[in-house]
This record gives C-alpha cells, sequence and structure tokens, in this order.
C-alpha cells in the first residue's frame, strides 16, 4: 500500500510541477504576444492605386504628398505608357484612377465600360517638341532639319502604345518627313525613354513634351516646337476606373488635381490649363 501511495504522491508532485510549468510557459507566451503586438506597426493607412502616364511622374509624385498630408491616403503610383496602362486595366489589373497622356486611350477604356463617365475630366495641356543634346553641334532649329543626314538617330515613343509617339507620327506625317526619316527612328517605351536616349547622346534628336524638358536638368535643350496644326491638341484626361471599391477618395484625388493647388503643381511642371 506504502508504495502505491508513494507512486500516488510521486505522480501528483509531477502533475503539479507540469501544471505550474505549463502556467509560466502560458504566462510568458501572452507576455510575448503583448509585447510582439505592441511592436507592430500599426496597419497602413488606406491608400488609392493611381495608374498614370510616365510624363506626369514628378507633377503626380507631389501632388500625390500634397493629398496624403489633406487626407491621411497615400496615393502609389503605377507609371507607364498610357497604351500599355489601358491594356492593364482592360485585363483587370487593379487600378482606383487612370490619368492618360492621350484622349485615345481614356476613349477606348469609357467605350468598354470600364471608367465612370460622370468623373472624366480634362486636367492639363502639353506640347510637342523637338531636342537636342544640350551640347549638340548639329544644325538641328526645326522639324524639317530632321531630314538632315547627319541625324543618324531620331527616338520618338512606340506610336504603337505611347501617345508622344502618336502624336510625333501625326507631326511628322503632316510635315511630309514621316517616309523620309523613318528609317532612322528609335523607338522607345515611355517619353522619358526618349528623354533619356537624347540627354545621354545615344541619338541625335527626340520628340518629347515640353514638360519632359523641364525636369531634363539642362541636359536636353528644345530645338524646335512643333507647327501649330501639325498634330491634334494634346489632352491629358483624368477618370475613376469603374471597378474601384475607392469611388469616394480616388474622386477627391480628382478633385484635387483640377484645384488651384493641383493646377500650380502642374504648372511647375510644364503643364498648361486644360483651358
Amino acid at each position: 500500500m506504502s508504495c502505491g501511495r508513494d507512486l500516488i504522491l510521486i505522480r501528483n508532485k509531477v502533475c503539479v510541477m507540469f501544471w505550474e510549468r505549463n502556467i509560466v510557459a502560458g504566462v510568458l507566451l501572452v507576455a510575448i504576444a503583448f509585447s510582439i503586438h505592441s511592436c507592430t506597426p500599426a496597419p497602413n493607412k488606406s491608400e488609392i492605386l493611381v495608374s498614370a502616364a510616365i510624363s506626369l511622374k514628378n507633377a503626380f509624385e507631389e501632388i500625390g504628398d500634397l493629398f496624403e498630408k489633406q487626407t491621411g491616403i497615400r496615393v502609389r503610383l503605377n507609371l507607364g505608357a498610357s497604351g500599355l496602362l489601358q491594356r492593364q486595366i482592360e485585363t483587370g489589373a487593379p487600378a482606383d484612377v487612370f490619368a492618360s497622356a492621350g484622349i485615345k486611350q481614356m476613349d477606348a477604356l469609357e467605350d468598354q465600360g470600364l471608367i465612370l463617365p460622370d468623373t472624366r475630366r480634362n486636367f492639363a495641356r502639353n506640347t510637342l517638341v523637338l531636342i537636342v543634346q544640350s551640347h549638340s553641334q548639329l544644325p538641328i532649329h526645326s522639324f524639317a532639319d530632321l531630314a538632315d543626314p547627319q541625324a543618324t538617330g531620331i527616338a520618338i515613343g512606340n506610336p504603337k502604345t505611347v501617345p508622344a509617339g502618336q502624336y510625333a507620327r501625326e507631326a511628322l506625317t503632316n510635315l511630309r518627313l514621316w517616309n523620309r526619316i523613318q528609317s532612322r527612328f528609335v523607338l522607345a517605351e515611355n517619353v522619358r525613354q526618349v528623354l533619356e536616349y537624347v540627354s545621354h547622346g545615344e541619338v541625335e534628336a527626340g520628340i518629347v513634351y515640353s514638360s519632359d524638358v523641364t525636369i531634363a536638368h539642362g541636359r536636353v535643350v528644345v530645338a524646335a516646337y512643333a507647327p501649330d496644326g501639325s498634330h491634334s491638341p494634346i489632352l491629358y484626361p483624368i477618370a475613376v476606373v469603374k471597378e474601384t471599391e475607392k469611388r469616394s477618395s480616388a474622386r477627391r484625388f480628382i478633385d484635387l488635381i483640377l484645384r488651384s493647388e493641383g493646377q500650380a503643381i502642374l504648372q511647375k511642371y510644364g503643364f498648361l490649363s486644360p483651358r
């Protein structure tokens, strides 16, 4: 009997020790969990995703910062050629706002019912310019000078996806230059790539927007402006994407773009009033 009682006492001691150890472990786990929770950063602020033409990069970064200060809502930018952004939205890629450098891309989305038509606004204009490297010695002072054989490389945006390339093709066609110089084109994926090609001396000339020259820090200069009437007006439309779940925030962002604060920032980076 004493042997059995001893076994029971031993078992009880073991159980008590196990129970006490579990309590300590439990307390430690609770303490660790509380510590981790208190050190975990607060959830990210709400944000909107704006798919925007890359020519808007600098202006939209500043406007996005202003929007976050005013509303607490972060603006995340998805930048690229307007045609590529259009295709992303068509294939279901997430976006709350679309800002295009061309009317054509916005029209295509509206025709498919992929934007909210009542939110669509033209918010800026631009001009088409011919640029050369700042220390270029080539006699390029007009679009007509691109016919000079010395201009062996001429960069433009790919007209299939880049609005600036579409305007360039339109202007060069109307100036009866397209067929004469087409073999010397270097096609870029977006207008900022054209800027880089020229500023690095990889080509003799390029066609971009005047707003792009403002952020080139003197690396390129404007050789000529596209003649009046040589291409369609360069208008920038913006709209809320229909599938967004953040319509209110998206509308507020567009409102800021259209207000004097947003317009002042756009003009700072070389854009013109939509009017």
